[in-house]
């Protein structure tokens, strides 16, 4: 059997002291650990770095990283945060380089598994698995409408030349770097893919950080537009939103977000972005209509 990737984490960490320990405890008891984990406190200001110092005493692989406080908490913090930690694994002799973020768990056999994926795939650039945000099987990630094409943000790992072909992570304040990245790497002509055969536990629901419960939706279809979304898809992704609890009201929101951005907002990504990023989507919406 050939040897499996070397790979790298960075986690891009403010204030996650509620659940930081169990993504510490995830990573640590892997069957396949990383080379270097470096977790980057982002100016936090509870228990995160005391939490992270515990382990990294016991682990030398594990690195702690402080950035002074910010006012602020957006996106381009995060991206700020990962740069920092990428800087410091420049010269190590890795193959895969994954962001995790700080309030993830899952199996033992996670990144093993993840491994052998990019090990039988040379032109896999970038990989994941689904996540849930419950113990329902209604809480896994919904891939009816989307793709496994698209790797979420939370755990996401890139071969290390496909990162540095997109140009790493582009700082983003209204979010999204996840999803530029993932649609760069099909651009460059690299495979992306979400695997189904495992998930992880995603801790804090996407996107509540700071919001509402009514404000998610907003800010989520808001987003869709500025990030290149067709009109078309938009529409359709609110009216499957819509059969959501609760009913009717977050596909409308989600929509009102896209037309609130319409009209306040430009697109923020280049224009060969959003053509290849439309021309999926509608791709994606006859595949969908012709299924049902």
């Amino acid at each position: 059997m050939a040897a499996l990737p070397a790979y790298v984490l960075i986690t891009p960490a403010r204030n996650e002291a509620e659940f930081i320990e169990l993504t510490l405890k995830s990573v640590v008891s892997q069957t396949l650990r990383p080379l270097r984990w470096l977790v980057v406190s982002d100016g936090s200001t509870d228990r995160t770095d005391e939490i992270v110092e515990k382990y990294a005493a016991e682990h030398t692989w594990i690195e702690l990283i402080k950035m002074p406080p910010r006012r602020e908490r957006h996106f381009a913090g995060k991206v700020h945060a990962f740069n920092t930690g990428y800087a410091k694994v420049t010269g190590l002799n890795y193959d895969i380089i994954g962001n995790l973020d700080g309030d993830v768990s899952f199996d033992a056999g996670y990144f093993e598994f993840l491994m052998k994926q990019f090990a039988d795939n040379p032109a896999l650039g970038v990989g994941g698995t689904p996540f849930r945000e419950g113990r329902s099987e209604s809480s896994r990630y919904d891939y009816r409408f989307t793709s496994t094409e698209h790797v979420s943000g939370q755990c996401q790992l890139f071969r290390r030349q496909c990162f540095q072909d997109i140009g790493g992570y582009m700082p983003r304040k209204l979010g999204g770097i996840d999803l530029v990245a993932v649609t760069t790497a099909r651009m460059k002509g690299w495979q992306t893919r979400a695997f189904l055969e495992k998930t992880y536990m995603h801790h804090r629901p996407m996107s509540t950080a700071g919001r509402g419960a009514l404000k998610v939706p907003l800010y989520m279809g808001r987003k869709d537009y500025i990030l290149g979304s067709h009109p078309i898809w938009a529409f359709f992704q609110c009216i499957y939103q819509s059969t959501k609890r609760p009913l009717f009201l977050h596909g409308a929101l989600r929509f009102a977000g896209f037309i609130w951005g319409m009209v306040t907002d430009d697109i923020q990504v280049p224009d060969d972005f959003v053509q290849f990023r439309r021309k999926e989507q509608m791709r994606r919406l006859r595949k969908f209509i012709t299924r049902r």
